[in-house]
């Protein structure tokens, strides 16, 4: 079973800038984030990563906080203690974060009903990962009219 898990975009517009498939597992969409994120976290200033709940866990806020990027993660307290603290939720930013986490969702929505992404058509990780980074691509094509509009 393949789940079409990774995602990267950006904060300002809500453009995919990565993506990637994984095999389903109950840790893979971490992972994914993970190796999405790694290759920005050395800028000279920290950059922050915005999440769901499934991203609450001691192992995954630790591995963002040693790479220097900050954890947006909504908490998961239900019935346990969330990994994130005050550390975080006391900025501004986190609210904000969380806001504006609903865009990265929204292209998966989009990749589901328009992109045909709800039913997997092939078989294999190579095939279905070139097919969802194909329809976050599309998605961004189809975002850019809008956002260009808005910018003249």
């Amino acid at each position: 079973m393949v789940r079409k898990s990774g995602g990267r975009s950006e904060n300002r517009h809500g453009l995919i800038v990565g993506a990637t498939a994984t095999r389903a597992s109950g840790h893979a969409e971490r992972l994914a984030a993970q190796h999405l994120i790694e290759p920005h976290a050395d800028r000279p200033q920290r950059i922050t990563v915005g999440a769901e709940k499934g991203f609450d866990t001691q192992n995954f806020v630790a591995e963002m906080r040693e790479i220097n990027v900050t954890p947006h993660v909504a908490q998961n307290d239900n019935g346990r203690r969330s990994a994130i603290d005050g550390r975080t939720t006391r900025h501004p930013g986190y609210a904000v974060s969380l806001r504006i986490r609903k865009r990265i969702e929204e292209a998966f929505g989009w990749a589901k009903t328009v992109a045909g992404l709800r039913k997997a058509r092939h078989r294999g990780l190579p095939k279905i990962g070139w097919q969802f980074t194909f329809a976050m691509a599309a998605y961004n094509l189809i975002r850019l009219p809008r956002l260009l509009g808005a910018a003249a």
